[in-house]
C-alpha cells in the first residue's frame, strides 16, 4: 500500500507539472488553459488527499502498538 501511494504522489505530481506547461498567463480562464488550471487544482487536492492518507495510515499503525 506505501509504494502505491508513493506511486500515485508522483503521477499526480507529474499531471500537475505537465497541466501547469500548458496554462496561459494572459488568458488563464478561457479555452485550454481553464481546462489545465482545473488539471492543476485537482492534481494538488489528489497529492493533499493522499498525504493524509499515508499521514492516518501512520497513526494507526503506531496505535496498534
Amino acid at each position: 500500500m506505501k509504494i502505491f501511494v508513493y506511486v500515485l504522489i508522483a503521477t499526480a505530481a507529474g499531471l500537475c507539472v505537465f497541466n501547469m506547461s500548458l496554462l496561459n498567463a494572459d488568458a488563464l480562464f478561457e479555452g485550454d488553459s481553464l481546462i489545465a488550471a482545473i488539471g492543476v487544482l485537482a492534481s494538488a487536492c489528489v497529492i493533499a488527499l493522499l498525504l493524509i492518507l499515508q499521514t492516518s495510515l501512520k497513526i494507526k499503525s503506531k496505535q496498534k502498538r
